[in-house]
């Protein structure tokens, strides 16, 4: 069993070497909670820019700024992630270099608004993206020299995510027409580096650790619909606005946000992700983070519709809102929920998401996404964990 690194000196360094899978009461560090911070900051400029867009019509253009903006935010997380749950040492160099990280997503939350507008400018992104995973290689070398039986591993991963940074430098210089071609091409390598990496010697992650991280992931997304909210009825508020409508929408938004926080932390996820796999658990959590954090946008845009302002009729907007809540409640139930529910749980969860995809199609689709949600958590609640996790 591989110990846990002791703190160390103030001018001395751990050896990287990898932690115990089953290290007894492995949770989140100080470091990592002040990690999710800047995450917080990016996050709420991207949900932002995407209200925006789809506030003045723009809506193709803004959901694609917005995928592409979200992936730079959650891949950089997640790959800090699941680095630090294999190799975390805490000590000055480890948390130099995380701080590096976190100036970068600081650099990349500054560029945001450009990729939303008329030109599509990536350059400010893709330059704090880059910071980010060049610090992160820094890492890679660094386990790679700290231990033996994962070199080669720990090389590729280096390796490969130097080789792709390189690319998306090189991609600043192509004209705008393959952009969005060039843009999936990365993606596709960046996805593929832990993929072959892992084939030539998997790297060690606790499920605890791993599950309570996107766990205060998911609570900085939710976090955002909160937020936008409270901040779009508190600006309507002073447009003299019609009350009841906005009340009645910030509570219904509430109502939505609890049941999609109750629905996540249902199951067990240090358990679905040794069911379902590393990887699968990783990468899928890209729609749920997504879907959340768009969902705080929709928030606005259904409140700004209601107060006379934007371009989407109150049917369009409605889509904004059902769409991000439909794909949350499907794809936390593919990647946790469906591996430890039992019949009733796989029937009801899916079949509420479709509901909600269509009640947009209603004079009331926000009171129909609550009660169904609402409904949802009722199952949920019913379902003894015994039999849950069975």
């Amino acid at each position: 069993m591989i110990p846990a690194p002791s703190r160390p000196a103030r001018s001395r360094l751990v050896p990287m070497r990898p932690r115990d899978p089953r290290e007894p009461a492995r949770t989140a560090s100080e470091l990592e909670l002040f990690f999710d911070l800047v995450f917080v900051v990016a996050v709420s400029v991207a949900s932002v820019q995407l209200h925006h867009a789809l506030a003045e019509g723009h809506v193709v253009d803004g959901v694609v700024s917005y995928l592409m903006v979200f992936f730079s935010i959650w891949w950089a997380w997640m790959n800090f992630t699941w680095f630090a749950t294999a190799f975390d040492t805490d000590d000055w160099l480890y948390r130099v270099l995380t701080l590096v990280q976190m100036a970068g997503v600081l650099v990349l939350a500054a560029g945001v608004e450009d990729t939303f507008g008329a030109e599509r400018d990536y350059t400010v992104v893709t330059l704090g993206y880059v910071l980010m995973r060049v610090a992160l290689v820094a890492q890679w070398l660094r386990a790679a020299h700290g231990d033996a039986s994962l070199r080669r591993t720990t090389l590729v991963y280096a390796a490969g995510i130097s080789t792709v940074q390189v690319l998306w430098l090189l991609r600043l210089a192509l004209p705008e027409s393959v952009a969005t071609a060039s843009f999936l091409v990365l993606v596709a390598a960046e996805l593929a580096v832990p993929v072959v990496a892992e084939r030539v010697g998997p790297t060690p992650w606790h499920p605890h650790h791993v599950a309570e991280r996107y766990g205060l992931f998911t609570l900085i997304v939710l976090g955002e619909s909160v937020l936008a909210s409270a901040n779009a009825f508190i600006g309507a508020l002073h447009d003299d606005a019609e009350l009841v409508p906005l009340v009645t929408t910030a509570v219904l938004t509430f109502v939505v946000t609890a049941a999609l926080w109750w629905t996540y932390f249902w199951a067990p996820h240090h358990r679905t992700i040794d069911a379902g796999g590393a990887l699968r658990y990783g990468y899928a959590h890209y729609l749920v983070f997504a879907a959340a954090g768009a969902f705080s946008a929709g928030v606005e845009v259904e409140i700004d519709a209601l107060s006379g302002h934007g371009e989407l009729s109150q049917a369009a907007a409605a889509w904004t809102v059902s769409v991000p809540v439909a794909v949350f409640v499907l794809g936390i139930w593919a990647i946790a929920l469906r591996p430890v529910g039992d019949r009733v749980v796989n029937l009801v969860v899916p079949v509420a998401a479709l509901v909600v995809l269509a009640d947009a199609l209603v004079p009331v689709p926000l009171l129909v996404t609550a009660v169904v949600m609402v409904g949802v958590v009722f199952v949920l609640v019913r379902r003894p964990a015994e039999v849950a996790v069975a």
